[in-house]
Order: structure tokens, then C-alpha cells, then sequence
């Protein structure tokens, strides 16, 4: 059965090579079909196979019709038996490969079979493709070919978002001093910054943060394009963007100048906004972020940009506000833009989240769920996390609450008897609440008695 997560790449796959379509970078649609097609195309798991056109066309009406969710395979099993390369056999198709650095696995392929090396049904095409592309093989007597570089900017705005990071100033926090970090966005078009916000930290809950204020804000935009950081590398980040319908992309390692946008505006508060900045004043990143937010909205946005024949950011945007696609849900926002974490149930129906023990029904012990949630909400004691499995919402879970718990009478168990005391006649009655009618009765007196 394929995992969660090489399902998810496969849907991203898939997304990826529809995504132009969605994007309305793509005039005819069956043109484009049997452009993508007429090329083996590398899959997750699957390795490198054809499709036909078709099969290209399915994925575009099953996203369409179910979004992204509706790209991931079936829960099924896969009773094919994949075929082992042995060190002798794989040291020959390396021969032959070096033999002919340029030739096509196809050629390769051939060449095995001719020389006797391989026979016809002992290994298949897709396997060959998949060796030789684990074993670096296409480096090989390549060389880097040089190519041009040329400035471009797209004509409309939420065309594509450029997204980076930058090291911001430190705070005075106590007797330390904390490092801050500057996550923003801008539009290629237009110039605008959709949001920038200072964090104290460079991890994924920031960057989720920071993406979903600029979506609420500004629109979906059809493509996002940010470097290799670890950060904007997970899989979940990934996942996010193409939830919402935006194609994520990333640059070619060493080569700085494809994100000339964002570095420039990275410059530009460096210059215009931390120049003057007074860290003395500043008490907190709340503090920071205000005097941030304020030098967006009345110096930089309203100021003329030399690339946007003297309009403003801000002017050029509105010029297109009509092409904004905003969301109009933000809870259906939210829950697409969620964390997804894997944790297996507990017996007593409880699983951890950050040392945070939350507990679900009892009839999902044993189980592994998938648990989405908003980090925010871990500071909310009485905020349930979702449970899904298999893409399906199962349940929610809460904070375990020990102090309610300790009061909470246990099913299956019998109720402890009741106990009252007669000081008059002394005695102590025993009542017990399943048989209420039987009554055992302790004399004193008697026992007084019989002591005597």
C-alpha cells in the first residue's frame, strides 16, 4: 500500500504538469496534451513512464471535479514484483552507458540486448530508466551549457509572487537579545508586498503564517517562486499552495539573480526602514512588525517605482484589482492551509503534539490518524485538532483535562456504594445503588457487646 506522503507527491506531480492550464499559460489544450505526453515523464514511485495524452487530460477533469485530493491514487495494493539489478549486470549497463554518454536510454537498452548482455523479459525499460537515474548516470560526460539571461516581468498581477527570507535585527528580550527574521512576499507585476512580517524563528509554522496573511490579504496567486531553503522545500509547504491552486516553484541552486525582486526589496528596507529604525525604542516584535506595516503602507506602496513607469505599487495593483481572485472562505482557507502531523492512538485514546496529550474517542485506539491542525491552537485548551484517515475527517480530539478526568465516572465499571451514617441508633448503612432495596446494616451496640 503506498504511504501518505508518496501519494501526496504523486498529486503534486500530477499538479505540476496541469498546473499551466490552470494558470491560463496554455492556449490549446490538446496541443499542449500531446506536447507533455510525447516525452517519458518521471513519476514518484512509478519511476519513468509514458502517458498518453488522455491520461494527461483525466487529471485536469479529476482536479477540476475533486481538486487536489481527487489526484492522489486509490487505497490499493500493488502485487507487481519489481526485478533486482546485481552488481555484475549493473557494472555492464554503467559500460555501456559510459561507452555512450549521449545516447538515449532506449539505445542503451537495445545495445544490452544486442550484445547479450540482457535478455528481452529480464529486466523492463522503466526499470533500466530507474537505475540509471539512481545512479547519477546522466552526468556523465555532460557539460554546463551557458544561457541567457533576460530580465522579465509578468503583465498582470497575481501572476506570480517572488517569496523569500532575510535576517532581521535583534530585540532586546530580558538580559538576552533575540534574533529576528523577515519572511515576505512580493508581486511580480506589481510590486507590491502582499505581507511581510518579522518571527522569531525560520521554521514551517512561521512561513505558513506569513502565506496565509498574504493570500487573506492580497488573493490566490497562480505561482510562487522562492529558493531551496528547508523550509520552502517540505512537502507540506508544497502540499499548502497547491491546495489553493498555486504552482509552487523553485530556483536553481547558485544563482541569486533569478530572485532579483525580492533582494532588491530586501535592500530597499534595509536602506529605507532599519536605517532609521531606533532598536532602543523597539520593546518587542509586535512593536517591530507596527513600525513595519506603517512603512509599507505610507512610504512604500505609495512611493513611484522606477520599473512601473512611475506609478505606484500601490496604484498598479488597484489598476487590476478586478483580476484578484480573493477567497471568500476564510475557515475553508484555514483548513486547507492546516499542519498535517502522523501519530498512532494511544489504548486510552490520548497522542501527543509538541508534549501537548490530547485524547479522542476510545474507538480509535490503535489506529494511525493523520492530525490537522493550526499551531495557534495548541495554546487553546479547549481548540479540538482534527483527525482524518484516508483523506476523510474521522474526528476531533481535545486536550486531556486530568483534574475533569479524575471525576468522570468510568463506563463498564460498577458505581462505588453508598455510604450513610445513622448517629442516632449508631449505625452505618451501606446502600448499594445496582441492588437499592438490600441494605447492610453495622450495629455498634452489637459489636460493643460482644466485646463484652
Amino acid at each position: 500500500m503506498l504511504s501518505d506522503e508518496v501519494r501526496n507527491a504523486i498529486a503534486l506531480k500530477r499538479f505540476s504538469l496541469i498546473s499551466p492550464i490552470l494558470n491560463g499559460q496554455v492556449n490549446n489544450r490538446r496541443e499542449y496534451y500531446v506536447q507533455i505526453s510525447s516525452n517519458p515523464i518521471e513519476m514518484p514511485h512509478y519511476g519513468i513512464r509514458k502517458y498518453s495524452p488522455k491520461t494527461i487530460e483525466s487529471w485536469y477533469c479529476d482536479y477540476m471535479r475533486g481538486g487536489l485530493d481527487a489526484l492522489k491514487p486509490g487505497y490499493r495494493s500493488d502485487k507487481g514484483n519489481s526485478r533486482k539489478t546485481d552488481a555484475e549486470l549493473a557494472e555492464k549497463i554503467l559500460q555501456i552507458k559510459k561507452a555512450y554518454p549521449k545516447a538515449a536510454n532506449t539505445i542503451i537498452y537495445d545495445k544490452l540486448i544486442e550484445e547479450g548482455v540482457l535478455k528481452e523479459d529480464q529486466i523492463s525499460l522503466t526499470t533500466l530508466y530507474r537505475f540509471l537515474n539512481s545512479s547519477n548516470c546522466r552526468s556523465i560526460h555532460e557539460t554546463q551549457e551557458k544561457k541567457e539571461i533576460k530580465r522579465f516581468a509578468h503583465q498582470y498581477i497575481n501572476e506570480l509572487w517572488h517569496g523569500d527570507l532575510m535576517y532581521g535585527p535583534y530585540i532586546q528580550d530580558g538580559r538576552k537579545k533575540k534574533p529576528t527574521y523577515l519572511l515576505a512576499y512580493i508581486d511580480d507585476a506589481s510590486r507590491i508586498i502582499p505581507h511581510g512580517e518579522f518571527y522569531y524563528t525560520q521554521n514551517l509554522e512561521s512561513l505558513r503564517h506569513s502565506f496565509k496573511e498574504a493570500v487573506l490579504k492580497r488573493g490566490i496567486p497562480s505561482m510562487l517562486y522562492t529558493d531551496n531553503g528547508k523550509i520552502y522545500r517540505s512537502q507540506q509547504f508544497e502540499f499548502m499552495c497547491a491546495n489553493i491552486g498555486c504552482t509552487l516553484i523553485h530556483s536553481k541552486p547558485f544563482v541569486a539573480h533569478t530572485r532579483g525582486k525580492v533582494e532588491r526589496f530586501f535592500l530597499t528596507v534595509r536602506k529605507r526602514f532599519l536605517s532609521q529604525l531606533d532598536m532602543n525604542n523597539i520593546r518587542s516584535l509586535e512593536d517591530l512588525n507596527l513600525k513595519f506595516w506603517k512603512w509599507l503602507d505610507e512610504d512604500y506602496h505609495k512611493k513611484p517605482h522606477s520599473s512601473l513607469n512611475g506609478l505606484t505599487p500601490l496604484d498598479f495593483f488597484m489598476s487590476q484589482i478586478s483580476r484578484v481572485k480573493l477567497c471568500t472562505d476564510p475557515a475553508q482557507l484555514e483548513e486547507k492551509l492546516l499542519l498535517r502531523i502522523k501519530r498512532k492512538v494511544n489504548h486510552d485514546g490520548t497522542f501527543p503534539i509538541n508534549n501537548i496529550l490530547y485524547e479522542t474517542d476510545i474507538k480509535f485506539a490503535g489506529l494511525r490518524v493523520e492530525v490537522r491542525y493550526d499551531p495557534q491552537w495548541l495554546d487553546i485548551p479547549f481548540m479540538p485538532v482534527f483527525i482524518y484517515q484516508e483523506d476523510k475527517k474521522i474526528g476531533e480530539a481535545l486536550q486531556v483535562n486530568f483534574h475533569d478526568n479524575a471525576h468522570i465516572k468510568r463506563r463498564g465499571k460498577p458505581e462505588n456504594p453508598e455510604l450513610t451514617v445513622d448517629l442516632q441508633d449508631n449505625e452505618i448503612s451501606v446502600t448499594s445503588i445496582d441492588t437499592q432495596k438490600s441494605k447492610r446494616t453495622i450495629s455498634f451496640t452489637t459489636i460493643m457487646e460482644g466485646e463484652k
